[in-house]
């Protein structure tokens, strides 16, 4: 492991935050879709739910690549159900906490499914004394790199 991924990793996930609305996009056949989720953030995974009918669902159980856009923050990674609500303890007690309402109307719905998102790739912009760089986490090499931009 990069020393200098292990050492920027835990301020990039103080920027990312334990929550938010995040735009999840998901591919199949050709077709790309985004759409808004809440997404919660535990052990350096996201996680949200959706409705086993929908768009995304089917399209992720055809191709688990997917990325996360929040902030300023591009997110690759590998998306993949991993069962019920319920069946999930401890996702549902981070979605209490910070979506109760979308945990009071979903998660206890039967066709409700929890998914959960590994990174592979983190980048976002950023600027240093009004001169534009880029941070890359590659989560697959464990290493990090910083391009400034010109």
């Amino acid at each position: 492991m990069d020393t200098e991924f292990s050492q920027k990793l835990p301020a990039l996930w103080k920027k990312i935050g334990s929550h938010g609305v995040m735009v999840l996009s998901t591919c199949s056949e050709n077709r790309v879709t985004s759409r808004p989720v809440s997404a919660v953030v535990l052990n350096g995974k996201f996680y949200c739910q959706t409705d086993e009918n929908y768009l995304k669902f089917r399209q992720l159980s055809e191709n688990e690549n997917a990325a996360l856009s929040v902030k300023n923050f591009s997110i690759e990674g590998k998306c993949r159900n991993i069962g019920r609500p319920a069946e999930n303890e401890f996702f549902t007690k981070a979605l209490k906490k910070y979506f109760l309402p979308a945990y009071m109307n979903y998660s206890k719905l039967e066709q409700e499914r929890v998914l959960e998102f590994v990174p592979t790739l983190i980048y976002s912009w950023s600027y240093e004394l009004a001169k534009p760089y880029m941070e890359y986490w590659d989560f697959e090499n464990l290493s990090y790199r910083k391009e400034y931009k010109l």
